[in-house]
């Protein structure tokens, strides 16, 4: 079946404008024949104004005369150019050129050493490999493994900076909800606050009058 533009829309008119059972007009508008049903009752699409397909140019009047002098015959819809300037374009597969392929290991491995925290996932759609590549990498028993070197993949040229740097971050905000969901706790003393404990300890002791070393040898004068 081809997709139409306002199945809801489409719905509503055959229901009010024709003789065609619940699961003739489900079945041209992509619906359930309860939500047919539901719209015939007056219970879903209240507020939506019938759209006649007729007119939009996705179905002819000689398909409709057939479906409605015939129960089980099932209309065809009228390809719609519309209908496919309207669907979401798909996003091309991440393109990696054959002479970069080779270096794929060493982001891999970069990704494995320095951030573990971001997924295999994320590093596959990132570098547009495979889990298993990865897997393989990580666990050094890929072809190629003496030769992997951890090399940024910036620097490679497979990824820019600011994707880079949007997958980290994201990867670091995720861990932390995790580690504050499991009860781990961060260090409540920094270590800034060290040296100021014992400047604080030291300048009690010379209010309390400890000896200096004018009061030991006198002064000079």
């Amino acid at each position: 079946m081809t997709e139409i533009l306002m199945p809801k829309a489409t719905a509503v008119w055959l229901v009010e404008n024709t003789s065609l059972t619940f699961e003739q007009i489900a079945d041209f508008c992509g619906l359930h024949p309860l939500e047919v049903r539901g719209i015939a009752d007056g219970d879903v699409a209240r507020d939506i104004r019938g759209a006649d397909p007729i007119v939009n140019g996705q179905l002819t009047r000689e398909e409709l005369e057939k479906a409605q002098a015939d129960t089980n015959y099932r209309m065809k819809a009228v390809v719609s150019r519309h209908a496919e300037l309207l669907k979401p374009a798909k996003k091309a597969p991440k393109y990696t050129p054959v002479s970069r392929r080779q270096d794929r290991p060493d982001a891999i491995m970069w990704f494995v050493r320095n951030h573990p925290e971001v997924a295999d996932a994320q590093i596959a759609k990132l570098l547009g490999t495979t889990k298993a590549t990865i897997e393989s990498v990580r666990n050094r028993t890929h072809w190629n493994s003496p030769n992997i070197t951890p090399r940024d993949p910036v620097t490679l040229g497979l990824v820019g900076q600011l994707q880079l740097d949007e997958v980290i971050r994201k990867a670091a905000d995720k861990k932390a909800k995790e580690d504050a969901q499991n009860g781990v706790l961060q260090p409540v003393v920094t270590e800034e606050e060290a040296p100021v404990e014992i400047e604080e300890e030291e300048t009690d002791r010379f209010a309390a009058g400890e000896p200096t070393a004018e009061s030991v040898f006198g002064s000079r004068d």
